[in-house]
């Protein structure tokens, strides 16, 4: 448990300072008591209380202004999120590079059936979003539940010239910041927290696909710096073989045919050779974005491999863990608890009385008991 206000723990200190009115309350009421001439027959005509038949009111009464005091402060408990509270946003990389078939057919069209199966498996009302980068990223699809809405962008995934991780990081963040208002846009300055406290990351979660290296645009650690000061996780995949491989894509996989001219390596799909490419994959850039948001970097050389990993993410994702603010819990247990201090101590009083009542003895003039 924390605390949004420490400062305000100050008010527990009513606590023992009311301690010490009714303390000094008690001693100058004794000071002042009117004597009597018989205390035997004024404690045979009262009954008995017990020590803790007196006690339990004022202790039920003082945990009720603790919890009350430890309410100003605003306490929070860290607790597992749902998973229908989580964005994921998917970041998926159609570099050209995404048309070698070390992976079959190839990596760009394994890597649509992974995410079609990957929305496929979410339960309902998990709120997915979709990015596309090549030299530039753009949000195809705003986190949403609809899962047809999702199955049909991914399905128009078409591959571009160059790898923008960065861009694609900082997309994700903005797409993430439009339905979470915890989360400030990229390019508003936010203060650094000091201290080595925990991190309360917040529900939402970038997902990196790429088979390659940034080629252009920010960094992609400098991305995932911002990622980190909104406590936003980024989980990355790298994705591919490092065999040599010719690039195959179908007409319909290119968003831009002139990219493609004169490249030695790219050829459509059905009849001809190609050039064998080899793909390197920049793991320690990947890595290290996810050691910086407190994700996890996986590899995926084949479809399988690849399947798996998107599997696994929602058990890695769903246990994130959030501050949720308890106040009111410890507002209606202060509240319960000076009630009963109040009740208890308003009926034994009333006891007492009737049978004081009942006995006739009360103090007679000038200090002497009468019956």
């Amino acid at each position: 448990m924390s605390l949004t206000w420490p400062w305000a723990l100050a008010a527990l200190l009513a606590v023992p300072l009311l301690l010490a009115v009714r303390w000094w309350t008690r001693r100058r009421r004794r000071r002042l008591a009117v004597r009597v001439s018989s205390i035997a027959l004024i404690r045979a005509a009262l009954p008995g209380r017990s020590l803790w038949r007196r006690r339990i009111p004022v202790a039920l009464f003082v945990l009720g202004l603790l919890a009350m005091g430890l309410a100003v402060a605003r306490p929070q408990a860290t607790l597992l999120v749902p998973k229908n509270s989580t964005s994921i946003l998917l970041a998926i990389d159609v570099s050209r590079s995404m048309c070698a078939t070390d992976v079959e057919p190839n990596r760009l069209a394994a890597a649509r059936e992974a995410a079609r199966r990957f929305v496929n498996a979410q339960p309902d009302g998990t709120r997915i979003g979709l990015v596309a980068f090549s030299g530039i990223a753009g949000l195809l699809v705003q986190p949403t539940a609809d899962k047809e809405a999702l199955l049909a962008a991914i399905s128009t995934l078409r591959t571009g010239r160059g790898t923008a991780i960065g861009q694609a990081i900082l997309t994700s963040i903005d797409a993430i910041a439009e339905v979470n208002p915890e989360v400030p846009p990229t390019g508003v300055e936010l203060e650094q927290e000091s201290g080595g406290a925990p991190v309360a990351y917040e529900p939402d979660t970038i997902v990196v696909l790429t088979d390659g290296r940034n080629t252009q645009g920010v960094d992609p650690v400098t991305a995932a710096q911002e990622a980190e000061a909104r406590r936003l996780r980024v989980f990355t995949i790298g994705f591919g073989t490092t065999e040599p491989a010719p690039l195959v894509c179908s007409a319909g996989d290119i968003s831009d045919l002139g990219d493609f001219r004169g490249d030695p390596g790219f050829r459509f799909g059905g009849g001809g050779g190609g050039f064998g490419r080899v793909q390197e994959i920049d793991e320690d850039t990947l890595s290290e974005v996810a050691r910086i948001t407190g994700g996890k970097y996986f590899r995926a050389e084949d479809a399988e491999q690849l399947d798996g990993v998107l599997a696994d993410l929602p058990s890695n994702i769903v246990t994130q863990r959030q501050k949720v603010e308890i106040t009111v819990w410890f507002v209606l247990a202060g509240a319960v608890l000076v009630f009963a201090a109040v009740t208890l101590s308003v009926l034994w009083n009333r006891a007492l009385s009737i049978p004081s009542a009942q006995s006739g003895v009360s103090p007679g003039p000038a200090g002497r008991s009468s019956a």
